[in-house]
């Protein structure tokens, strides 16, 4: 979807709610935690694309999010700066492996071999 953003006005708006909303999360739940310590990036979106976490993270200073540009761009497992007072991550997850072990337990799944 990055690729049509310069050309698609609804590839660019789409970047920029998903950024938007992920930008009020981390700030509302920095308010309700009274702060950050760490803040992960994960999945698909969050392992993968430099550009969204960086849309993501700018802005979002004011909390002690420093983000190192050459870090994230090389997909880092800390991209923050070394000054910056919350620690930034991006943590490899096996989305697949985490549905099915949900599925599992929700279907009471305990034949032999199962995930869980």
């Amino acid at each position: 979807m990055l690729a049509l953003e310069s050309n698609d006005l609804r590839a660019r708006e789409a970047i920029e709610i998903f950024c938007y909303q992920a930008k009020k999360w981390v700030g509302s739940f920095s308010a309700v935690l009274g702060g950050l310590d760490t803040l992960v990036f994960a999945g698909g979106i969050g392992e993968n694309v430099p550009v969204v976490r960086s849309r993501i993270c700018k802005g979002l200073e004011y909390l002690g999010i420093e983000l190192e540009e050459r870090l994230n761009t090389g997909n880092e497992g800390i991209i923050s700066t070394a000054g910056s007072r919350v620690v930034v991550r991006v943590i490899h997850t096996d989305e697949e492996l985490m549905i099915a072990n949900t599925v599992c337990r929700v279907l009471d799944f305990k034949k032999e071999g199962a995930l869980l």
